[in-house]
């Protein structure tokens, strides 16, 4: 069994908060700080330019890349770090539609996140008028796979409600339709189990700063199936996804396996500290992971709804059809979270209307839990929510 005391211990977390929103930016975990400085001081500043071969930085993005895929249900070998999120999102979009050269549609969700769906958008401008991009409600993606889909682009666990897809039932209606599926696992890396492999996926893409904590910033990964790996070619040839890079050749031949996926510089320091965040889930099973989260979602529903009846639950109600957030609605949601926060309960806003509260068992205790969902109520019961520094927006909302 998971010791989740344990785990709580090894997070830096500030004395008098209660931290709900670790599905949008994870905390800092003990010995992150040290090991950034150490690859700043002890190796950038004494290895200098030979850092990339004593410290070994040029095999970070494949090694932690392994221990990224651990969590997802990846083989060694089948992930590599680097870059952000969007630029993820392009290079599997634009390698699976060539994978399908006869087909131009791209399929996702109204729920998916909007970047996602720029980035889509604009690969399908960029190759012509041919391509599109369709979006349809969440519940009814299933029923719209049809032969004339090229790629099924979604995001596990929605944003905003934390409903989640059944990955594996729309990978197999997919591929039955003859399309290919790329899966956004933003909300389920370190969140929730995830079998990329059992499911069949074909690409995934993450981010890392989320809940596997590696700062903001923190460098993306993506997941290309080894019955594909081979056969794909990215559409962004970086130097360093080049078979070869110091040939400096002027012809681009791809890298082996997923290793042609990678692109520009790695983030070394940004490595560095996602990799020291890594040791935290050292030991840490994602079953137990998964009872916990459902734990302390329950709990923090039933006292929230038991306490105030303003907030409407914008999450599903069974929790097996969600991720490892509790969401609610609230015309001033805006209002109530900035609220909220001043009393030391961190969560976040998303438009329109949005509540939005992640559950990190690796350091959130049941009594976290009950303490913020009793400040929740007793500033929905006070509306002290509605006082002008709290309706002020922020850049960052």
């Amino acid at each position: 069994m998971t010791d989740f005391n344990a785990t709580r211990a090894r997070f830096d977390l500030p004395e008098g908060v209660i931290y709900l929103d670790g599905n949008s930016l994870g905390p800092l975990p003990r010995g992150v700080a040290a090991r950034v400085a150490q690859a700043i001081t002890g190796e950038w500043g004494q290895m200098l330019i030979t850092g990339w071969n004593k410290a070994g930085w040029m095999d970070l993005p494949a090694r932690v890349g392994d221990r990224v895929g651990r969590l997802i249900g990846a083989a060694p070998g089948t992930v590599t770090m680097g870059d952000t999120l969007s630029i993820k999102v392009y290079q599997a979009l634009a390698s699976a539609l060539e994978l399908r050269p006869d087909r131009r549609v791209i399929l996702s969700d109204t729920g998916n996140f909007p970047s996602d769906l720029y980035m889509a958008d604009g690969l399908c401008r960029t190759l012509g008028p041919d391509y599109t991009l369709r979006t349809v409600a969440p519940e009814d993606v299933e029923a719209a796979i049809d032969e004339s889909i090229a790629v099924l682009m979604l995001t596990e666990v929605d944003y905003r409600t934390g409903r989640k897809h059944d990955m594996a039932s729309l990978i197999a209606r997919a591929h039955a339709a003859g399309a290919l599926v790329v899966w956004d696992l933003a909300h389920s890396a370190g969140a929730i189990p995830v079998d990329v492999t059992g499911a069949d996926a074909d690409f995934a893409v993450g981010c890392s700063y989320k809940y596997l904590n590696s700062g903001p910033g923190g460098p993306a990964f993506i997941y290309v199936a080894p019955r594909l790996a081979e056969a794909t070619r990215p559409a962004l040839s970086g130097w360093l996804g080049h078979e070869a890079p110091f040939a400096f050749d002027l012809d681009y031949r791809p890298g082996r396996g997923v290793e042609r996926m990678r692109v520009g510089t790695p983030p070394i320091l940004q490595l560095a500290a996602l990799d020291a965040a890594l040791d935290v889930w050292d030991g840490v099973d994602m079953q137990d992971l998964r009872a916990r989260s459902i734990e302390l979602q329950e709990s923090f529903l039933a006292r929230v709804e038991a306490g105030s009846r303003e907030l409407t639950l914008a999450s599903p109600r069974d929790p097996a059809l969600r991720g490892s957030q509790v969401s609610f609605r609230h015309p001033q949601g805006y209002a109530i979270i900035q609220a909220l926060i001043a009393e030391g309960v961190i969560g976040d806003f998303r438009a329109p209307d949005i509540l939005r509260f992640g559950f990190t068992p690796l350091y959130l205790s049941p009594e976290d839990v009950d303490e913020a969902a009793d400040r929740l109520c007793a500033i929905m019961a006070a509306r002290s929510w509605d006082r002008p520094q709290f309706h002020a927006r922020a850049k960052v909302t």
